[in-house]
Parts: structure tokens; sequence; C-alpha cells
């Protein structure tokens, strides 16, 4: 990234914390975003090994791990951009859980994973950028681990990055819609090949 976007994407984590400090995130906690959620934990029950240790990139005040209470895990590990969406996440106390903030494009996790999950997180990432962050993060997946992604409606720019990689293995793919026209996340499951 140059100078400018590195800019752009100081003033989008200033932005988001000052959002998530007015509440402007919790829709994130709405029944129609529960759609989403819950699909990401069906692939993880489905596609991921039993007792898996999870990394969410993208986790927000920990909505995941809240939708999770009937899923064992070993350890979760939730990543944010926003200072202040992660000071909110610890503050649950979710057992087996710790949360961080840290930026996408800089991020290496200390310890390798069973499921990982783009958590509408990927299409943030600088396009420079995208390739290298997704090599870095598969490094960090477990030989039958799995990589989950959601994105909001289309996520131009992010699928060829799944899809295409000669690293990958698409597991299943499906749209969660709402009953609002516009309002729908893509939504992958892969493995690494």
């Amino acid at each position: 990234m140059n100078i400018l976007d590195k800019f752009h994407n100081w003033r989008r984590k200033k932005r988001w914390d000052k959002q998530y400090k007015k509440g402007l995130w919790n829709n994130l906690k709405s029944e129609k975003e529960a759609k989403r959620y819950y699909q990401i934990i069906d692939y993880l029950k489905t596609y991921g090994v039993e007792n898996p240790a999870i990394l969410d990139i993208g986790c927000g005040d920990g909505v995941l791990n809240q939708r999770m209470q009937d899923v064992a895990f070993s350890s979760f590990l939730g990543v944010d951009f926003s200072e202040v969406s992660i000071q909110q996440a610890k503050a649950k106390n979710f057992p087996k859980a710790e949360f961080i903030a840290a930026d996408a494009h800089t991020f290496t996790p200390t310890n390798s994973f069973d499921v990982i999950v783009f958590n509408e997180a990927f299409y943030y990432i600088h396009d420079s950028e995208k390739e290298n962050v997704l090599n870095r993060i598969l490094a960090k997946l477990n030989p039958n681990g799995v990589i989950i992604t959601s994105i909001y409606r289309e996520g131009t720019g992010c699928w060829e990055f799944f899809k295409e990689n000669p690293k990958l293995k698409e597991l299943d793919f499906t749209t969660v819609t709402t009953d609002e026209a516009l309002q729908y996340w893509k939504i992958g499951a892969y493995k690494k090949v």
C-alpha cells in the first residue's frame, strides 16, 4: 500500500472505533445477521475437525463467539481492526476466547488453527495486499483445516482469491438472503490442497 492507502486505512480504523462507541454496529446482533452467522457455524460443524482451534478475522465485539453456544472448540482467537470492538468483546469474558486488536494487513498469528473465518473482513483488505494476507493466514491453517469466508453482497475483487486459488479447494458455497432485496451474503468454505 502506498502512503495515501495507509492513511485511508487509518481513517477507517478511527471511523470504526467511533461507530462501535456509538453502538452503530449493534445490528450485527440482529436476526437478519443471525442467518449469516448460523451458516458460518454450520460450515464450521460440517467441515471443521472436532473441538477446533478457531481464528475469527473481523470478529467485531465477539458476535460469532456469542452465537457458538452449542459448538465445542478448544480455543477461539478473535481479531479486529477496531480497538473499541475488541474492548467490548473482552468485557464479555467468553470462555476459551482471546481477542486482540490488529490490522489484517500485517497480522501474523503465532498459533495454527483448524478453522479460520474471514468474517466480513476480506473486502476491506487493500487489493495490493489480498494475496499476501491470504498466503500468510493459509500458512497458519492446519492440514485438515478449513477457511470460511463471509462477504456482503457480491464481494467483487475477493472471490477469485478463494475460488481460483490453486492452494484451495471449495467445499461449499451459498448465498444467505434476507427479506430485503439488497441485503445478502455469499459464504464459502475451503480447504488447503
